[in-house]
């Protein structure tokens, strides 16, 4: 099977483990097969891909999109980054924790995070390629983020000091949101 599906501490965040088909010659990744993703739960259609290079030191977060909410699936190509999912679904009996797992060219594994959730991701090596899929299109009236260091959640980010863009550095904490800008648990 060319991927393993792993659960995580919560429901739905999912790491996707890709198996690598290599010879002299090199190696062959499949990066995506809907069945399959399917089957492990991951039924979304994927609309658009994105692509992101970054340098070592690099914070890019903690994104979402709302009320046109994406689940994504995160992979990194080149370079380590550490990827984040926080739920800031309202009402949701996981809301302000987080999942964190290292993405790497070598490692080969991809992040699934559905809908509802704040995403981000520090770059751990020289420099890191991040691509990923999502559900829905990016609307920018709909760009919306939360303080990737809101105490709130406690991330244990491995950088102490991010380079952050001013959007990122200016996003509020989670308690800062109004409600109607935060997207609802629907069991």
């Amino acid at each position: 099977m060319p991927v393993t599906f792993r659960s995580t501490a919560i429901p739905h965040v999912t790491v996707c483990e890709l198996h690598t088909f290599g010879d002299d010659r090199g190696f062959f990744i499949e990066t995506f097969h809907q069945e399959k993703y399917s089957e492990a739960g991951i039924t979304q259609a994927f609309v658009q891909d994105n692509y992101s290079h970054s340098i070592q030191g690099v914070l890019r977060g903690l994104h979402y999109q709302y009320p046109r909410a994406q689940a994504k699936l995160v992979s990194c190509i080149h370079g380590t980054i550490f990827d984040v999912a926080v739920d800031i679904r309202k009402d949701s009996p996981t809301v302000g924790q987080w999942v964190g797992t290292i993405l790497s060219a070598e490692n080969r594994r991809q992040l699934y995070i559905p809908e509802g959730f704040a995403h981000g991701f520090c770059v751990l090596s020289d420099m890191a390629d991040v691509v990923y899929k999502c559900t829905d299109f990016y609307v920018s009236g709909d760009d919306r983020g939360v303080l990737w260091s809101d105490a709130a959640f406690q991330i244990d980010w491995p950088v102490r000091n991010p380079i952050l863009s001013e959007k990122d550095k200016a996003l509020p904490r989670l308690e800062e949101i109004p409600d109607e800008e935060l997207p609802r648990y629907d069991p």
